[in-house]
């Protein structure tokens, strides 16, 4: 008999996720408004402020626009889940949720070799560039390209981690047996 009737663990994956997704929205429109600065308040306007506002501009627009995706389906997700798991456990559980999760884990796996790429590549520009002023929109670009995906890396860590754990709470579900 499946004993589990306490899914509240699916309300606080989501609600971590919508929390996740805001952060990313703000640290988006930040970075877009910085970008912003560099290109029109910035007087000096020095080729160093427009690479990193290069950068900033497309990151921020990208991290915008996940997080909005994000949070905009969050509350309709949850609640579809919640449902379908509470109407059939095991089922559900093991032929949808679990499946969906298990991909975007792995998705996981190539955000994180992305933005280890990124902060290797904005570190490898700061240096090859950082003694040539002609050269100094790569500074700029790459600093802002290794911050940008350093914190990109970071919260899609957190989000791993939370969705590991999810995983985990599901899996206990499909081990259940019904009767």
């Amino acid at each position: 008999m499946f004993e589990q009737k306490d899914f509240s663990f699916i309300h606080k994956y989501f609600i971590a996720e919508k929390q996740g997704s805001l952060f990313l929205i703000a640290v988006g429109i930040a970075a877009i408004l910085l970008a912003i600065i560099f290109f029109v308040l910035i007087k000096n306007n020095s080729s160093i402020y427009k690479g990193a506002a290069i950068a900033l501009m497309t990151i921020g627009f990208i991290q915008s626009i996940v997080g909005f995706n994000v949070y905009s389906r969050t509350d309709k997700q949850k609640s579809d889940i919640a449902y379908n798991v509470g109407l059939e456990p095991v089922t559900y559980t093991k032929n949808t949720e679990l499946p969906r999760v298990t991909k975007m884990l792995k998705g996981f796996i190539i955000y994180k070799w992305v933005e280890i790429a990124c902060i290797v590549c904005g570190i490898v520009l700061i240096f090859v560039y950082r003694t040539d002023t002609d050269k100094s929109f790569w500074v700029g670009f790459g600093i802002a390209l290794a911050l940008q995906a350093i914190i990109l890396l970071s919260v899609d860590y957190f989000a791993e981690k939370r969705a590991g754990n999810y995983k985990n709470q599901l899996e206990k579900i499909t081990l259940q047996n019904k009767s």
